[in-house]
């Protein structure tokens, strides 16, 4: 009988994550892309959204996301959505598809070499501070420029810039919310007419997570992340 009821209950939670998968799909506008976050999850988990169609899967992890991409079939695209530091960028850099989280030239310099060992062109996204809470990472519409301004940024060839990446506050204000989501759509179109107008790599706003997803996408989000809504409370 306890055996049985395992089956059951893995039954239960396969055929959960599949729904779920499809039911976001089916609510989200055509061209916005998901980022299935499997932090913490198992493979196992990873697999039946795989065979659920989904292909874009989110870590924060270094160590995780490396044993992951090893032990998974190579038709998953991974994406680094945590804080990155620059000695852990060689660990990921002969797989990543997307760096969520730039928020330093020092780590864009460091994502450029490793991508030129692995002869690689990683793209990645700028991430803005656009919440309230002072624990969160990332910068300001100045300090962007002024990464984009560096002299030495034209040198970095083995990097594409491929948009935007924002945390909203973690709060129940929707108004709120939408207004930090606008800011980070107002930074993108700063920067796509001053610096990358005829960068058509330049497209990405990656913001809206389980909780807020549906507010991002109203204000312009081209990219969620989202988790529990998925896989279940985190592990």
């Amino acid at each position: 009988m306890h055996s049985d009821s395992k089956i059951l209950n893995f039954a239960k939670s396969t055929t959960m994550i599949a729904d779920q998968i499809r039911k976001i799909k089916a609510e989200i506008p055509s061209d916005v892309k998901l980022v299935a976050v499997s932090k913490t999850k198992p493979n196992e988990d990873i697999m039946e959204a795989f065979a659920a169609g989904q292909r874009i899967f989110g870590e924060n992890k270094v160590q995780d996301i490396a044993a992951k991409a090893e032990a998974l079939t190579n038709e998953i695209e991974w994406h680094f959505i945590g804080h990155l530091q620059t000695n852990k960028v060689k660990y990921i850099a002969p797989f990543v598809s997307l760096i969520h989280a730039v928020d330093s030239f020092k780590l864009l310099k460091e994502i450029n070499k490793q991508a030129k060992k692995n002869n690689r062109v990683i793209s990645y996204l700028l991430q803005f501070h656009i919440g309230t809470e002072e624990t969160k990472f990332g910068l300001n519409i100045m300090e962007a420029e002024t990464i984009l301004e560096n002299p030495n940024y034209q040198e970095l060839q083995n990097i594409e810039i491929a948009g935007v990446m924002g945390m909203a506050s973690y709060t129940n204000d929707k108004e709120q919310i939408s207004r930090e989501f606008a800011l980070l759509k107002n930074y993108f179109e700063q920067l796509k007419g001053k610096y990358f107008q005829n960068h058509d790599s330049f497209k990405e706003i990656s913001m809206g997570m389980s909780g807020d997803y549906t507010i991002a996408i109203k204000q312009g989000s081209t990219m969620i992340r989202v988790g529990s809504s998925i896989f279940g409370a985190r592990n």
